[in-house]
């Protein structure tokens, strides 16, 4: 979610972005500081008459929202709808101004823009004052490092000017911003339309505001982290242009770095020293924060990208299981043992939310019991990585205590998310091994452990079909066992229902039984609904690969409900049964199963047969 540098210190840039609720004036404020600041060439000026006239709401005044609104369906609707970034300067400092939008769908457009920025301008429309938006967007900036915030009470002509609509609405937002932590924050009544205390001198049209105005603050506010934090490097890629020249490129995210500083490789642990700061305008005595370059070491080191530089010194912690608070961007909520892509900087491996702690009331910021977390919602979660990371607190250094998390089927980013800290207690925990492995068990019982997961609609077969094969295996002189979903549902996970989050929940405890029945050498035969593809996909990761057979029971619905052998899909149709998959709740087929059996074609015995076949070419059967 990083922005390109626009030099090669960052020295006097200012990265803000504004926000607020829908129609507050955003697009407005921007055109206007880009006016103000002289940044809108001749030619932009033209366009800007033929645009205002076509799409503005101005009158014959040039609509300076149009600088911003670049998206055709933005101008159409006259709102923002994705994350505007403009570059502009003045003498004194120069910005990059990320225009987000007010619409509370596009709460994660917003969150990608305070992801990199140094400062937030929060509107507020004098005429509406304090809305929801204003304490989401709040409370999302301090999440995401925000430390600095102006609050930009807009479209003050159309109250009149008046004084004490300004001093209400900065003291109804005076306990929120305490509470979040801001380092500064400066109120200032604006009416961006009229140019009002953007930039100059006070208007003259509110005489008793003799405070700072925003451009000549955003000038000069002091953005100078309190401290610069120990180096870190995330590796981009590793440069060979000659053979004896060996380079690592990146951005340094935190910190400086010299030739001839102690740093360690991260995760392999390798410690070296710095040989050279290379870039195109040549060597470095040093360098810091913001910049790209390429640096050499003094040994020979395996490095990769994904891998991390940091100071020896002052290493980042390492843990594989951290507590972090996200916000979920996704239309389909978060649930709990779901499995997904974490990726920090250049590194990325497989996470899955362990537990969420709570949601955080966006209102009052208290937390509040919650088992799933909807689109736009904020909360506390644990995760449990595939393996262990290098990391530091978000507070410490946004690049490597900040990440994303991405769905594994379709690549969408899913949530924004700060580590907070590490769970110690997790740690502690190592894998106990036994004298009695795997191998000498299946050498007792002659053959190899292996999970068998029928996936299907109630009423396609799946048990009927389950109880073959294991009337079959057990006749060859095999160990085996039958979790079958409703069986489960009296004891073990007699405490679920049939939301989406305890279908979540279901599927977890069972495929963590049966890793833990295929390690004891069985042969598991899991018969469960399992309607989502997620959830299969966090199954069959717990598994070595050649030990789970996902085998899709496929019987059309119409067949499932003429047989409905429990008088389900009645219940279900006469509202007596909410949430049931294939009536009010999605079944999603299994794309590339190992077996795909269609019951109204295959006896069970048939259906048996080719199941041992897949066992016996899986090398699972003798």
């Amino acid at each position: 979610m990083a922005l390109p540098d626009s030099g090669p210190s960052a020295r006097g840039l200012l990265r803000f972005l504004t926000c607020g609720s829908v129609d507050d004036g955003k697009s407005s404020l921007i055109g206007r500081l880009l006016f103000e600041a002289r940044a809108i060439m001749d030619d932009q000026m033209a366009k800007l008459d033929r645009d205002s006239r076509k799409h503005g709401t101005t009158g014959a005044a040039p609509d300076l929202a149009l600088l911003v609104d670049g998206l055709q369906a933005e101008r159409e609707q006259g709102i923002t709808i994705d994350v505007a970034y403009r570059f502009f300067g003045t003498p004194r400092r120069k910005f990059i101004v990320a225009d987000t939008p007010g619409h509370e769908q596009y709460t994660r457009n917003m969150a990608t823009g305070a992801s990199t920025a140094d400062l937030a301008i929060i509107l507020v429309d004098a005429r509406k004052r304090l809305l929801p938006q204003t304490f989401r967007h709040s409370r999302i900036a301090a999440l995401l490092g925000i430390r600095h915030v102006v609050l930009a009470v807009n479209k003050m002509d159309l109250v009149g000017y008046d004084q004490a609509v300004f001093e209400a609405i900065r003291a109804a937002y005076a306990p929120l911003a305490q509470g979040l932590g801001f380092r500064s924050v400066e109120s200032i009544p604006v009416s961006a339309l009229n140019g009002c205390n953007i930039a100059g001198a006070p208007a003259s049209t509110m005489p008793w505001y003799q405070g700072v105005t925003l451009l000549p603050y955003l000038e000069t506010v002091d953005i100078t982290p309190a401290a610069p934090g120990p180096f870190r490097m995330p590796v981009q890629h590793v440069i060979r242009v000659a053979p004896d020249f060996r380079g690592y490129a990146g951005t340094i995210a935190g910190g400086t770095v010299a030739p001839g500083d102690s740093v360690v490789v991260l995760p392999s642990g390798r410690a070296s020293r710095v040989g050279r700061i290379v870039t195109m305008a040549g060597d470095l005595p040093r360098a810091g924060a913001g910049q790209a370059v390429t640096l050499t070491l003094a040994d020979d080191v395996d490095i990769a990208r994904g891998d991390l530089l940091a100071s020896a010194e002052s290493p980042p912690e390492f843990a594989d299981q951290l507590a972090a608070d996200l916000v979920w961007m996704a239309e389909t909520p978060l649930l709990p043992g779901r499995r997904y892509l974490l990726r920090v900087g250049t590194s990325e491996t497989g996470v899955a939310i362990t537990a969420l702690k709570h949601e955080i009331d966006i209102a009052t910021g208290e937390p509040r019991a919650a088992r799933a977390l909807a689109m736009n919602a904020i909360g506390r979660v644990t995760l449990g990585l595939d393996r262990a990371i290098p990391f530091d607190p978000y507070e410490s250094c946004r690049e490597t205590g900040g990440f994303i998390l991405i769905d594994r089927e379709s690549g969408d980013v899913l949530a924004a998310g700060m580590i907070r800290h590490a769970l110690r207690r997790a740690s502690n925990i190592a894998w106990q091994g036994f004298s009695v492995d795997r191998a000498a068990r299946a050498r007792l019982k002659g053959h190899q452990g292996a999970a068998i997961w029928f996936t299907g609609l109630s009423g396609s077969g799946k048990s009927t079909l389950a109880d073959r094969l294991d009337r079959a295996l057990v006749r060859e002189g095999c160990h085996t066992y039958v979790l079958d979903g409703d069986n489960i549902r009296h004891g073990l996970n007699r405490d679920l229902g049939f939301t989406e989050a305890d279908r979540v929940e279901n599927i977890r405890r069972v495929a963590e039984v049966a890793r833990l029945f295929v390690d004891a050498g069985l042969i598991v035969i899991v018969s469960f609904i399992s309607p989502f593809r997620a959830d299969r996909a966090m199954a069959r990761s717990l598994f070595e690969p050649g030990r789970f057979f996902e085998v899709f029971v496929d019987t059309p619905l119409e067949e499932c409900e003429r047989r409905d052998p429990k008088g389900l899909y009645a219940k279900a149709r006469a509202g007596k049964l909410p949430n049931f998959t294939g009536i009010d709740q999605p079944y999603e087929p299994p794309e590339t199963p190992e077996l795909r059996i269609m019951t109204g074609e295959l006896s069970p015995e048939a259906g048996a047969e080719r199941l041992l076949g897949l066992l016996r070419g899986g090398g699972i059967l003798p």
